[in-house]
Order: C-alpha cells, then structure tokens, then sequence
C-alpha cells in the first residue's frame, strides 16, 4: 500500500511539472515583445545540414552569428541535418556523411539527435528562443514528424509545435510579437513546412488563422517559384548572366541585389496570393546555400539566406530582419569569412563610356558566363 501511496505522489508530480512546462512554454510564446526602441531583431540560419559527427566550424559559426546580430528570436529554416551524401571533410569522420542508416530507424534517430544537440547547443546557451521551418533533408532522414517534434520538445528554448493540422502531418507555426508596454499585436512570425511540398491542408489553416491581418514575415525552406520574379532575361555576354528556363538570367538590379549562382523560375504562386492577403510584409527561404539575395515584388520583399554546411563551398551567411512597431522592417545579409561575420556589400552592374568599351566588356562577361558556369556546377 505505501509503495502504491509513492507511485501516485511520484506520479502526480510529475503530471504537475508537465503542466508547468506547458504553461511555461505558452507563457513564453505569448510574451514576446518589442524593445522599449520600438524594435524586434531576428536571426535566420539556414542549413547547417549537420549529421552525427558534428562540422567543426558550425558551433562558432552559429554562436558568432549571435554575437554579431544580437536577436531577440532565432529562424532556422531548414535541413537541420544531412540525410545521406559522400564527402564531407568537416569533421573527425572524413568522407562520412548524413544521419541516415539504411533499415535502421532507431541507429537513424540517435544520428538525427546528436547532429540536432550540436546545432540547437549554443542557441540553447545563448538563452535566446527559437523555431524550426523544417527542410527537404530532414524528410529525406526518413524519422517520422512525430519524432522531430519530440526532439524540439526537448529543448527549453525551442516552440516549433505543429499548429496547422494538416491530414499530411507538416509542422507548421505562428509567433505574435506584441509592442512595447502593450497587448496590441505589432507582428507576426510564420515557420512554414514546405520541406516536401506545400499542402492544401496547410493552405487551408493559412488562410483560416486569426492573425487581425497584423504585418509578418514568413520562413520557408525551399524558395517559391515568386523569387524567380526578382531575375530579368538578358544575353550571354550581359554582366551576371546565368543560364536557365530557356534562356540567360540575371537579378534585376533595379529591385533586387545580392549573389546567385543559379536562376529561379519566375510566377506567382497561390501562397504569394496567399501572403499578400494576410499582410505578409516579407518571405524569406534557404536550401540552395551559396545564394544570398534580397528584392522587393509586387510589395513583398523576398530573399534567399546563405547556408552553412561546412562541408560544401561557400559562401556563408545569416540573413538579419529588424522588425518595427510600425509595421516596416530592414534586413540584412552577413558573410562569414576567416571566422568573422561582415555585411554583405552590393554592386550594380557596370556601366560603359564607349562602343570599345562595351565590346570588350561583352568579351569578357563571356568567359565570366563560362566561369560562372562551372563553378555553379562544382557548387552543387
């Protein structure tokens, strides 16, 4: 009887302490606020694509991006881990790569878990909360999405839960920020799945979820089809030119500027009709890792984030958004290089005095194309 009387104290507090850490982390999730300036500052990192032999250089990666960015709430969006792929040279395991062991799913999700402590450790540490926009790779880990959701559970700092509902199971999420001193909503924060495609179910929950139509953002892995909207066509020996869909492309300096090595599709997608009915303000994707660019359509601003898979060429970078009480917001590109994070710096394209000139520029971007070319190829 007295070990009964035990196990149901010893049960009853541990039903207690659940409930505190859900009305904790609920408490948390409601309270964030902008700063007494008006202003709210979020970090974006992008695929670390880690795996169960950590990359060296990605825990001082990741703790001097938030010594230089200083954010009050951290994105990352997508391919948290590396599924499966030869060659990585980052870490103690040379050649060996990804968290996926073929027919083993528990061998898998040991993998998944230490390549996830070594990416969420210095956000951890940091104190600084976060979310998980969940990327293509960690589908192709093959652990199921209940699984992912425990292991985020897990961490103290991180509030991706799955609020969308969806038959699929994609885990989708929403954060207001309140402003200073205020219960007033002054933004919004949308971590989006698209990892493996985005479905009507999680359309349906988009369009239906009580928002007040407030200013937000939006994190997604893999890029709509809107950002190809940034590029113009253009010709072979044209600064920048790259080759795709048909033809040469190039980011359209006038609206849109940063580093591409590859082009994007262009359209406008019933998510991007989607953002500008709930006053979406900017979205913003990661997946192709050595492209960080920035442009402005049909009033979203849109952009692509620098990864940070150590094992693959650069460049690296976070994106940074300063978001403002009064609805507008700025963002910012930083590279890494050396150990160090700088801004990104932009030029436009070159312009040409004479006939001569402009001939021998077009020579030149020739067999620039042509180096651009291979190196995007080696790139990937």
């Amino acid at each position: 009887m007295k070990i009964k009387r035990i196990a149901a104290v010893l049960l009853a507090f541990i039903i207690a302490m659940v409930s505190f850490s859900i009305m904790g982390y609920a408490e948390e999730k409601d309270g964030f606020e902008f700063g007494s300036d008006g202003k709210f500052t979020v970090l974006q990192l992008s695929d670390p694509q880690d795996d169960a032999y950590p990359a060296h250089e990605l825990d001082s990666f990741i703790r001097k991006s938030i010594e230089t960015v200083k954010p009050d709430f951290i994105v990352l969006s997508g391919d948290i881990v590396e599924d499966s792929r030869a060659g990585d040279i980052s870490d103690d395991k040379i050649f060996q790569e990804g968290v996926a062991v073929d027919g083993d799913y528990e061998k898998t999700l040991e993998n998944v878990k230490t390549a996830v402590k070594h990416v969420f450790t210095p956000i951890e540490e940091a104190g600084i909360y976060y979310t998980v926009a969940q990327g293509n790779n960690d589908y192709k880990s093959g652990i199921s999405n209940e699984d992912w959701l425990s292991i985020y559970a897990s961490y103290p700092h991180c509030i991706t839960v799955d609020e969308s509902d969806d038959a699929e199971g994609k885990i989708d999420s929403y954060v207001e920020i309140k402003k200073h001193n205020s219960e007033e909503i002054g933004y919004g924060i949308w971590a989006l799945d698209n990892g493996k495609g985005f479905t009507e179910g999680q359309k349906a929950w988009f369009r239906n979820k009580e928002t007040g139509n407030v200013p937000s953002i939006v994190f997604e892995h893999i890029p709509t089809d809107d950002v190809g909207n940034l590029f113009e066509k253009c010709n072979i020996w044209d600064e920048g030119a790259l080759s795709g869909d048909g033809g040469f492309y190039r980011l359209n300096k006038e609206i849109a500027n940063g580093v591409n090595y590859v082009t994007y599709s262009a359209g406008t997608t019933d998510e991007f009709l989607m953002w500008k009915d709930k006053g979406v303000k900017g979205a913003f994707f990661g997946h192709i890792h050595t492209d960080g660019f920035t442009g402005t359509y049909d009033g979203i601003t849109l952009g692509l984030t620098y990864g940070c898979q150590f094992s693959k060429a650069g460049p690296y970078g976070v994106r940074e958004i300063v978001l403002d009480e009064d609805g507008s917001f700025e963002t910012n590109l930083y590279v890494y290089e050396n150990g160090e994070f700088s801004l990104q710096e932009y030029e436009d394209y070159k312009t040409y005095s004479n006939d001569f000139e402009a001939f021998f520029a077009k020579v030149v971007n020739i067999f620039k194309f042509i180096g651009n070319q291979i190196v995007a190829w080696f790139k990937f």
